[in-house]
């Protein structure tokens, strides 16, 4: 029989080996991980819609897990016609303070950065564009309402010259130096801030503020990293455009690759300027990583789209009245308060003109109300009327309005249910009374005696004083006339007829 002592210093060394054998291949493996780093990570987002609260919400969200995940670069796929100036300058606020580098890439083919894609273009740190894809008409667009944010859409077209009529030649010349006399005049006192002038040039001094705003912004974003701040100025005062091409050869934009890995192959070993100074990319070996819109994004998008959040306001409206009207019917107040409640966080993220919302609210009290209180139309038609101005107005962007067949159809409806509930009334107003004294008259009695003045009928099984100016005969018919009190007047009904 073996010695216990032996056996168990012989597995005791057997575990010393093993202990020893995984030590030293974890520190094999801790060297090999040191003498070959890891490739780093490239977050890539896709920015495809409008410029709004959800895109800005999606955007930030984006640039905060590349810094958890220690990402070397973000790249935003971008095609936007452009949206919104407060979520543009957050945005742009967001990329700057990033300290992870950004790069704006304008793709797929056919893409654009419009409006407020040239300023985010602009603020990136790394510019790029695919082939066949624009950038530029960067002029903000001054808001209906008087007051409203400024938002950035697609500028509305300028009047060619070549199309306006000329004087005739034997004036041509007086005309054209009146004209240009007239010019130098208001360009002087456009300069002294004169604003009869500069109405007569077609700009108030609203407009005159946001441009010139405008124009510092994108000059300012231009000469941060080094791009055409001239072109840039020219984008914002003229609407212009450039392709991709053309962006390059003017250093409008940094690069024009054809897709991701192309764009990493040509960033690799270029210096761009961070909040903190100035860093030399490596993008050679990055991992590519997905960050699409998620769920709450795609929310956001829809409840922040002005046709949703503008339908949403009329079915909460409408749910509120009709659970007023019929108390404890529960399902129309349920649907209503929720929908109410997000519509009013919609209209709290985008630029509502608040005396279009009046005047929907107004139109739509109008409109019950001659449900209520018929007026023959005259509220009806007057909150139909305030209905449509309304909501026409409601939006104060060129790239978030309400879609006008939405409007008109909501319209037509409210005015079928209004002429619907007019055919109602007076198809009641034509019919015989069913209840109370007006009942009475013109109905059938039976005689119950003999009798010549004052007698008594038999009417809807109920015993009657009647009186008639005519003699009658028991089991006679009659008809009623008239009620005075509790006595019929009451008529043969051979007489009647």
């Amino acid at each position: 029989m073996p010695n216990r002592p032996d056996a168990k210093r012989r597995v005791l060394l057997w575990l010393s080996v093993l202990c020893l054998a995984l030590g030293a291949l974890f520190a094999w493996q801790a060297q090999a991980q040191k003498a070959s780093p890891q490739a780093g990570l490239a977050l890539a987002m896709t920015i495809d819609d409008a410029i709004g609260p959800a895109i800005d919400d999606y955007f930030r969200r984006g640039l905060a897990v590349a810094q958890e995940r220690d990402a070397e670069l973000v790249v935003v796929q971008m095609d936007t016609p452009g949206g919104l100036d407060a979520s543009m300058r957050a945005m742009i606020r967001a990329m700057l303070a990033s300290p992870v580098p950004v790069a704006l890439y304008v793709s797929p083919a056919g893409a654009r950065a419009a409006s407020a894609g040239t300023y985010l273009l602009y603020a990136s740190h790394v510019a790029a564009m695919a082939p066949a894809t624009h950038l530029g008409s960067a002029t903000p667009v001054q808001l209906g309402g008087g007051g409203g944010l400024p938002g950035l859409g697609e500028p509305e077209p300028e009047s060619d010259p070549e199309t306006q009529e000329r004087a005739p030649d034997a004036v041509d010349g007086e005309a054209t130096e009146s004209e240009a006399s007239a010019d130098a005049t208001d360009e002087a006192a456009v300069e002294q801030g004169d604003p009869a002038s500069a109405k007569r040039r077609g700009e108030t001094a609203m407009e005159r503020k946001v441009l010139e705003d405008a124009v510092a912004y994108i000059r300012s974003l231009a000469e941060r990293h080094g791009r055409n701040a001239d072109w840039a100025e020219q984008a914002v005062r003229e609407a212009v455009n450039l392709t991709a091409r053309e962006a390059l050869e003017q250093n409008v934009i940094e690069v024009v690759a054809s897709d991701l890995n192309d764009l990493l192959a040509q960033l690799d070993g270029r210096t761009v300027v961070m909040d903190d100074g100035e860093r030399t990319l490596s993008t050679a070996n990055l991992t590519i990583e997905r960050f699409d819109p998620d769920w709450r994004t795609r929310l956001l998008a829809v409840i922040t789209n002005p046709n949703v959040a503008y339908f949403l306001m009329i079915i909460g409206f409408y749910g509120l009245i009709f659970e007023l009207s019929n108390p404890g019917s529960l399902v129309p107040g349920t649907i209503g308060i929720i929908s109410l409640l997000l519509a009013l966080f919609a209209f709290q993220v985008l630029p509502v003109n608040y005396a279009g919302l009046a005047l929907i609210l107004v139109g739509l009290g109008l409109i019950v109300g001659e449900a209520l209180m018929p007026s023959f139309g005259i509220l009806g038609i007057g909150g139909i009327v305030a209905f449509v101005i309304g909501s026409v107005i409601l939006m104060d962007a060129d790239t978030l309005n309400i879609s006008l067949p939405m409007i008109g159809g909501i319209a037509l409806l409210a005015a079928g249910l209004m002429l619907w509930v007019m055919t109602r009334f007076i198809g009641l107003r034509r019919r015989p009374p069913r209840t109370g004294q007006e009942e009475l008259v013109g109905s059938e009695a039976l005689v119950l005696e003999d009798f010549s003045g004052q007698g008594h009928v038999r009417l809807m099984g109920e015993r009657w004083r009647a009186r008639s100016p005519e003699p009658l005969a028991r089991g006679q018919s009659v008809r009623v006339t008239a009620v005075d009190g509790l006595t019929l007047e009451v008529e043969p009904l051979a007489s009647s007829s």
